[in-house]
């Protein structure tokens, strides 16, 4: 038997009404004996019907989505929705304050670390009570992420396989739902997929139907990513029956044009330490073997470049945005036209 959380709320998660309020983690620092980390957490709820949690801030410099769910915690009313709607902005605070990928607490990275301790460092805790509190309560499930300070993405919403096929197709018509410009199917990820530790796996586990995407990167705002992602929540509200229609005249979203990641191949990665010089552009269509870009080595300029080729073909969705390198790193990934 899981243990119980030790975190702890005001919030009412069965109480019809709008409430705003924090999840409370304890934690003793010298400044504050007492002291709590506090989570902020939004639950708008009207009778009986679906719920759907939304979270942004797992990674805490990926913007796009804090900013579209603190905009929905303002303008969402209970009037508006049947159901509930559960909103989490920033769910690893400590990341989101800090505007760090990874905790500054304990260098924990909320997305890999599921199903999280009770009694872990703060971001297993995080997990711990998304995984054992919030998740068992979802029917859909949008975990909102950008490419982050170190990669720039073309804006997509995506899903992942899950090897059920009932939940995939209800994935695959909550995505179209969300009519992205680009959406994803990710059938490979060169790190987390479904494995034990991803946040997206664990709710998919839980047989939720769960989305993910990125919609920006660079450690800025992009935008568009922040349109794409305000129009499509209040689609998958609909989609999910939380909310009805808009009956009024509306922006015709753009046709989705849906892609995937299909395997390792995919991916493009340093192979020497250096600094990268990309040939390419995000949505640039390359072939295999074409060049990526090259490794220059300032410390030791006579040096010739160390060229990076494309092993697949696709466009390119996902490129690096620091210039410094280390043998590993990702510096482009690819997807390709999805074939079902």
């Amino acid at each position: 038997m899981a243990q119980p959380t030790r975190i702890f709320t005001d919030v009412d998660y069965e109480q019809d009404g709008k409430q705003v309020g924090w999840l409370y983690l304890p934690y003793s620092i010298t400044r504050s004996a007492y002291g709590n980390i506090s989570i902020p957490v939004a639950c708008i709820k009207n009778g009986k019907g679906p719920t759907v949690l939304f979270t942004a801030g797992t990674h805490g410099d990926e913007y796009e989505g804090q900013i579209a769910l603190c905009k929905l915690v303002r303008s969402l009313q209970p009037s508006d929705i049947r159901g509930r709607v559960i909103i989490v902005t920033a769910a690893n605070l400590p990341a989101a304050m800090a505007g760090t990928r990874v905790s500054p607490l304990d260098e924990g990275n909320l997305a890999r670390l599921f199903p999280g301790d009770s009694d872990g460092t703060p971001t297993r805790a995080i997990a711990h009570y998304i995984d054992t509190v919030l998740f068992p309560m979802v029917d859909f499930y949008h975990d909102l992420h950008a490419g982050g300070s170190s990669l720039d993405y073309v804006p997509f919403a995506s899903m992942r396989k899950s090897g059920n096929p009932e939940l995939d197709a209800r994935a695959m018509a909550a995505l179209r739902a969300f009519a992205p410009p680009t959406g994803l199917v990710w059938a490979h990820s060169l790190d987390s997929g479904l494995s034990v530790g991803s946040a997206i796996g664990a709710a998919i586990r839980r047989g939720i139907v769960t989305l993910g995407g990125e919609f920006g990167g660079g450690g800025g705002v992009s935008i568009t990513g922040v349109r794409v992602v305000e129009r499509g929540i209040r689609n998958l509200l609909v989609h999910a029956g939380c909310m009805a229609p808009d009956g009024g005249p509306k922006e015709e979203p753009p046709r989705t044009r849906l892609m995937e990641v299909r395997g390792q191949d995919y991916f493009v990665l340093a192979s020497e330490a250096g600094l990268f010089e990309p040939f390419v552009e995000l949505s640039d269509w390359v072939q295999a073997g074409q060049p990526c870009g090259q490794i220059h080595f300032v410390d030791n300029p006579a040096r010739e470049p160390v060229p990076i080729t494309f092993r697949a073909a696709g466009m390119v969705v996902c490129k690096r945005r620091f210039g410094r390198v280390e043998r590993g790193d990702c510096v482009a990934h690819l997807a390709t036209d999805w074939k079902g």
